[in-house]
């Protein structure tokens, strides 16, 4: 009875963060510069993270550069790497209709990919090379799809084409989640028929739930095709992703 009701005002502290984070987007935003943009949404992100009752993990590896390639396990994924690395995100068509997080992820710079068209797929891949030649961190999940988080899905190597096209380097990252135990935790895990409400209500039941990014050091784009960057993005992940988590220290 407890854990229900605490998750309960969990969901209802992150539903009120949400609104005031619309709110940050629709009204503060436009009289912002980057910078303090890209702050403020490392701030909210950190705070939605906590509402949920997720500890976050003090950053571990290089800063990351160019584009971001991470392992994929739940829509939470976005917040946490957000809550230490702001990033632009490429995500699929489906999240802009997620109620509330749609808006604000397609006003926070979010690149959605459209299906069905070679033209669309060309002119996200354009926007993408647009982002990364300004310097802006772009984050892709290539699996393109979510897991249990304890093995990496095969990778579709065109979205890092666009690291290719503009000149910048890969940075491979790790994202876990631990249980109050410290062994990987399954309840953030947005997989099969999980809905969203579903995914949330069980992070919010979670005890003890952690969060983690690890970044790997970069790979250059320069001299390789995308097959061979992708396959080599995939297998660091996976090899860090079954080692046990980094002890360094932060960033």
């Amino acid at each position: 009875m407890y854990r229900r009701l605490r998750a309960h005002f969990r969901l209802a502290r992150a539903a009120l963060h949400l609104l005031y984070g619309a709110a940050t987007v629709a009204l503060l935003f436009p009289l912002l510069d980057e910078a303090r943009r890209r702050r403020l949404k490392r701030r909210w992100s950190r705070q939605l993270v906590a509402c949920l009752g997720v500890a976050l993990d003090p950053p571990s590896g290089p800063e990351p550069v160019g584009m971001l390639v991470a392992n994929h396990i739940s829509f939470l994924d976005i917040f946490v790497i957000n809550a230490q690395a702001p990033a632009a995100f490429v995500a699929k068509d489906e999240v802009r209709s997620w109620p509330l997080v749609g808006w604000l992820c397609a006003h926070t710079e979010t690149i959605f990919i459209e299906r069905g068209s070679r033209r669309a797929a060309q002119q996200t891949r354009e926007r993408v090379v647009e982002h990364l030649r300004d310097g802006v961190l772009v984050a892709v999940f290539p699996e393109g799809t979510t897991g249990w988080g304890h093995e990496v899905l095969p990778f579709h190597a065109a979205l890092l084409q666009s690291a290719i096209d503009a000149g910048v380097p890969v940075t491979p990252a790790v994202i876990r989640y631990r249980d109050a135990a410290g062994t990987p935790a399954r309840s953030p895990a947005y997989v099969g028929d999980t809905s969203l409400m579903e995914c949330l209500l069980a992070i919010a039941l979670a005890d003890g739930l952690t969060a983690g990014v690890r970044t790997l050091p970069a790979l250059p784009s320069a001299g390789t095709d995308r097959r061979h960057l992708s396959a080599h993005a995939h297998r660091v992940i996976a090899h860090a992703l079954a080692a046990p988590p980094a002890t360094s220290a932060a960033r």
